[in-house]
């Protein structure tokens, strides 16, 4: 990563800063407080033992002293409690603010987007890398000011009483930054291809994890364990990389300041041996002096240390960060969605003209289009796989930014409050998604004041009373419907899609993973439910297409015919050739 872009990386961490500015505050505040009572507590300890070994003062007569120390010890304990407090928030409140950025930008860009990378390199870039940014607002932000002001306090504190002293400090004090950046040079790049090697393994094992039963028939389990365990040995050796650097960069600010502290201990050693007489203003050295001095300079390089031990939490951060700034900012055609209101009573009536709908990129998928559908219409959009049938679903739904004409009940669809456009829409994929949640919940989702009795009713429309209620509607479904079989997540899904009240019906094969029997006890309860809706399916199935108020064929991203099923059975064009195809019974998906 070159250094314009770790730069830029660095800004933009430090503008999300602003969103946990207060407790960003309160715990510097907290390290100021701690850091001027470690003062005090030194003068405290200096003035008692110097006192009990150079002017045989007994204790009892330093109580005012003793009870002066406790305060200071349990203010520092109460200051440090609060320091953990605050920067815990501070964190906290910075990563809830990026992490609401990535979900509105993930929810404005729509499935359609989402479904391009693998579910576990998005659940990778919410939790992971933003997770890891935790110690760079709680930890590094706090600690840079920190560590600037309790060095100047202390030197404040030792110049006036031993100059010499002070030099030292002063002049040491550079070299803990100045290896600290050295280390951290490289730190940034193996963080950022960490994440990179953690996005990957995340979506690969995610992906053949949900796959395990192909894999298991194709006998592939193992070539794809091997390639998990290689994956995974990537990621173990570049997290190590990390935390080498992570060691290193701690033991290298250990080490000067310790040489750091050991040359105060010298200088005083030898002034004590009157081998050294300069420093203390042309008076002698006292004992009061070197301790005091010696109780404050390790805590003179602790803030140093201290950011340089997190100095790797901005390294890991800049890492996380990368990724997240780059789909944050990158330039992609949104789904439109404007603030018209849209409310529907009677089923809709949709109007495409020179209708082009985009990739994220701007590139055209499908178009242009011509085409209307008529209020309570039944319109089956037929093509083979590729022809662009779900990208066009997909803009109708709102979910793909287009170009041209789309206009519903004769509003421009892009212009429409998306909210309440969607309230109008009934929605069934050929692969449905139910939830970690009970029966009852997956339907209500539909409409959450429904009754039992009307979830019931929408089961047996669906074709799924049957095992619903053997099963009992808080039957807890696992992940990926799991506990049902495939057909039966089907006709819930139905269920639940009959259940909404809606004006226009859109479903891509509803009836894909049913047997011929349900299919058609189905297709009756569609046709009764939807007597007063709009209607656009997505099907392959042939004795479904005669029922049909008209066809659109759709080929290669363009509309190639469009007629009523007998019209285009008859003729020459691409809707006979599809029938001669697959006279068995169903079009090619």
């Amino acid at each position: 990563m070159d250094k314009k872009t770790q730069t830029r990386l660095y800004g933009w961490l430090r503008k999300q800063s602003s969103h946990g500015r207060r407790w960003i505050g309160l715990s510097i505040l907290c390290g100021l407080g701690q850091g001027s009572l470690m003062v005090a507590q030194a003068w405290l300890l200096a003035t008692l033992l110097h006192g009990f070994i150079m002017a045989g003062i007994r204790p009892e007569q330093q109580i005012p002293l003793f009870i002066a120390l406790l305060l200071v010890t349990l203010g520092k304990a109460l200051l440090a409690y609060g320091r953990e407090v605050t920067s815990f928030k501070a964190g906290a409140a910075v990563r809830q603010t990026i992490r609401a950025l990535v979900l509105t930008r993930l929810s404005r860009l729509g499935p359609a987007y989402i479904q391009r990378r693998p579910a576990g390199s998005w659940a990778s870039l919410l939790l992971e890398q933003i997770e890891n940014m935790q110690d760079f607002f709680s930890r590094y932000l706090p600690q840079m000011a920190i560590a600037v002001f309790i060095p100047v306090l202390i030197l404040v504190a030792v110049f006036p009483i031993n100059w010499a002293a002070g030099i030292i400090l002063l002049g040491t004090a550079p070299l803990i930054p100045l290896f600290m950046i050295l280390v951290g040079v490289g730190a940034a790049d193996a963080n950022r291809r960490n994440f990179h090697a953690l996005a990957r393994l995340s979506g690969h094992f995610l992906d053949r994890l949900k796959g395990l039963r192909t894999l298991q028939l194709f006998m592939r389990t193992q070539a794809e364990g091997k390639e998990i365990e290689e994956a995974s040995e990537d990621f173990r050796v570049r997290t190590m990389e990390v935390l080498r650097l992570a060691f290193l960069s701690t033991a290298v600010l250990e080490f000067f300041a310790a040489l750091s502290v050991a040359l105060v201990a010298v200088y005083f050693g030898f002034s004590y041996i009157d081998h050294l007489n300069f420093g203390s203003y042309g008076v002698k050295v006292t004992l009061f002096t070197g301790l005091f001095v010696l109780f404050l300079a390790p805590e003179f390089y602790a803030p140093l240390r201290e950011l340089g031990a997190h100095y790797h939490a901005k390294a890991q951060a800049i890492g996380a960060a990368e990724q997240l700034l780059e789909f944050l900012e990158a330039e992609v055609a949104e789904p439109a969605s404007g603030n018209q209101p849209f409310a529907a009573t009677r089923p809709i009536r949709v109007e495409a003209r020179g209708l082009e709908v985009l990739s994220a990129e701007g590139k055209v998928l499908v178009g242009p289009l011509d085409f209307t559908l008529a209020p309570g219409s039944r319109t089956a959009l037929v093509g083979v796989s590729g022809a662009g049938k779900s990208s066009l679903v997909n803009a109708l739904l709102g979910f793909a930014p287009y170009r041209g004409e789309l206009k519903v009940d004769g509003q421009e669809l892009a212009s429409l409050d998306m909210s309440q456009w969607r309230l109008s829409l009934g929605w069934l994929s050929q692969n449905p998604q139910l939830f970690h949640a009970s029966l009852r919940d997956n339907l209500l989702l539909a409409r959450p004041t429904a009754s039992d009795r009307e979830l019931e009713e929408a089961l047996k429309g669906a074709q799924a009373w049957e095992f619903a209620r053997e099963k009992g509607l808080d039957y807890p479904l696992g992940d990926q419907a799991g506990g049902l079989s495939v057909g039966q997540a089907q006709r819930l899904a139905l269920a639940r899609t009959l259940l909404k009240s809606t004006q226009l019906m859109v479903l891509d094969e509803p009836t894909a993973s049913l047997d011929r029997l349900s299919e058609r006890a189905i297709m009756a309860s569609l046709e009764q439910a939807m007597a007063d809706q709009t209607l656009l399916m997505i099907t392959h199935r042939l004795d479904q297409l005669s029922t049909m108020d008209q066809i659109l064929v759709l080929a290669d991203g363009n509309l190639v015919e469009q007629g009523h099923y007998h019209t285009l059975s008859e003729g020459q064009g691409p809707f006979a050739q599809l029938l001669s195809q697959r006279a068995g019974g169903s079009l090619d998906d």
